[in-house]
């Protein structure tokens, strides 16, 4: 561009195109990355796609394997999510206290988010192995079982693990947002409380938890969005079994894409996955407070 036009572009007059300028190339980019390929899942949606050959649509919502998926899915996300964010917070309330060692306890419950999900599934199954398992020697030796329990091989135990292991992984990231929340709280008030002779789960009802409300809406949108799109954790512990207990959507959007080599099936599962994430985000936030 020659020097005389970016100095017109440049008035104060004309500064606004100068910046419609300069975002372009990121706008460009993100049409190719994202938006492009939005549309082409959307496309291949409405159409039965086998490798290279387009078909007569398929009907989704009339397939019992999705209907399955989908209450996985939801049993999924709302048990992560509501034992997440009561460890979370729990956890959170601890460290938050001041004591000998509170740096070391912080590194501890953030640790799990740190570590890769691959490993720590790994490490999860051979923890719940039904021959030589550490929670079999250990329900044993309780008295909790007479003998060793087939975790991956029954549905309801293999269910329990993927919700441990998930709420094992997530429940970090909730501690720290709930931490950063509660040292943004004025600590007048809760010496004002305390002056007032409210106990401490008074002073957690009527100050603490209002006062989080904000992050923990935002908090709650990221780990439903989170469970709701894992794949990792399920696929490498489980493959979506036995008896398809533990197959979500993603987990079936992968297997009709790369298994079945079905794409259209596969993108629509992918976007009425999108759909349903942006309605559940949305009203979530709608919900919750106008300062979040």
């Amino acid at each position: 561009m020659p020097r005389s036009a970016f100095l017109d572009l440049a008035r104060p007059s004309r500064r606004h195109w100068l910046g419609y300028l300069l975002l372009a190339p990121a706008v460009l980019l993100i049409a190719l990355i994202i938006v492009y390929p939005l549309f082409v899942s959307v496309d291949l949606s409405f159409q039965n796609v086998n490798i290279a050959r387009l078909d007569q649509p398929r009907r989704l919502f009339a397939s019992e394997d999705f209907w399955n998926a989908c209450w996985v899915t939801f049993k999924l996300v709302t048990i992560v999510s509501f034992f997440c964010f009561l460890l979370g917070l729990g956890t959170a309330l601890l460290v938050n206290n001041r004591f000998k060692g509170q740096a070391l306890a912080r590194l501890l419950v953030a640790l799990p988010w740190a570590i890769p999900e691959v490993i720590a599934v790994v490490i999860f199954a051979w923890l719940f192995d039904s021959s030589f398992g550490l929670m079999n020697w250990l329900f044993i030796k309780l008295g909790l079982v007479d003998q060793t329990i087939n975790w991956f091989s029954s549905p309801d135990a293999a269910f329990a693990v993927v919700c441990t292991v998930m709420v094992w992984k997530g429940y970090p990231f909730v501690s720290i947002m709930m931490l950063a929340g509660l040292q943004s709280i004025p600590e007048d008030f809760y010496n004002a409380a305390k002056v007032d002779g409210a106990r401490a789960w008074q002073r957690l009802i009527h100050i603490t938890i209002p006062s989080l409300m904000p992050v923990i809406g935002v908090t709650l949108v990221l780990v439903m969005l989170w469970v709701f799109r894992d794949f990792s954790i399920i696929y490498v512990l489980t493959g979506g079994g036995p008896l398809k207990a533990t197959q979500s959507l993603s987990i079936m959007t992968y297997e009709q894409a790369f298994g079945f080599f079905k794409m259209g099936y596969a993108s629509a599962i992918g976007v009425i996955t999108l759909i349903v994430c942006v309605i559940a985000s949305r009203l979530m936030i709608a919900r919750a407070p106008d300062n979040i």
